[in-house]
């Protein structure tokens, strides 16, 4: 069976991954796309990067930009500090990435680097960190960083009244674009959530593993999921952190 599968963002959790990848029975036919934010939040990071590095070799796999991604990117790169990273979980993956010698880091580089900002698939499926913000789409936006940082899709998509037609002035155009929109970037658990949502044409993957929420992992065509346990059971020696 040939599935296409969409994981939500990581945040460093491992533990996460091995969970939902034994629960989904993932295989070497499925076809893994990545929402990006794989790193900050719990303590493997670099353990994430090594693994998904890993993977690409035996799967076909897609790997997104997320936000953080990019904030790590930077840092390695540039050597910079960033309070603003820093303070939103880029304390502990800095903490790891000084462990690693510069040969150790440089695979993580390479592979931040060639990060895709967005995926569209043969049947119109958008997948994305964030948003963007152009009407014409993707292909028109003027503001790349916007793939990985802007919420008002999302929030558009909650506020939406689901009694607007998709032909009515009023209906976003955003969201007539594409068949489906997947992201993350704004965890669902903002709104009491834990489980992926829907929302006009959008699915917002991002089942709060970065704090208190499980991982998600999700068939694109039956909408079947598997989620590992809360993220705070996984790594209970760093309750508190997040």
């Amino acid at each position: 069976m040939n599935r296409t599968l969409v994981i939500g963002d990581i945040h460093g959790g491992l533990r996460a991954i091995f969970q939902i990848f034994e629960k989904a029975n993932v295989t070497t036919e499925d076809t893994l796309i990545f929402l990006g934010d794989y790193v900050d939040g719990w303590s493997e990071s670099p353990e994430v990067i090594d693994f998904l590095i890993q993977l690409k070799e035996t799967h076909r796999c897609v790997f997104l930009r997320g936000n953080h991604d990019d904030l790590l990117l930077s840092w390695l790169e540039e050597k910079k500090d960033n309070p603003q990273w820093f303070n939103h979980g880029g304390k502990i993956t800095m903490e790891k990435y000084s462990l690693l010698s510069d040969e150790e880091k440089q695979p993580h580089i390479d592979f931040l680097k060639l990060l895709e900002n967005y995926h569209l698939d043969d049947q119109n499926r958008l997948f994305i960190h964030a948003g963007f913000t152009n009407l014409n789409g993707v292909e028109y936006e003027y503001f790349p960083k916007m793939f990985y940082w802007e919420r008002t899709l999302w929030e558009n998509a909650l506020s939406l009244d689901p009694k607007i037609e998709k032909d009515s002035p009023f209906y976003p155009k955003r969201f007539t674009l594409y068949k489906e929109i997947f992201i993350g970037h704004t965890p669902v658990t903002r709104v009491g959530e834990t489980t992926p949502m829907n929302r006009a044409n959008v699915w917002n993957m991002d089942t709060g593993a970065a704090f208190r929420g499980p991982l998600t992992i999700l068939s694109v065509d039956t909408k079947k999921f598997w989620q590992s346990d809360p993220l705070p059971e996984l790594y209970p020696e760093e309750n508190g952190r997040n």
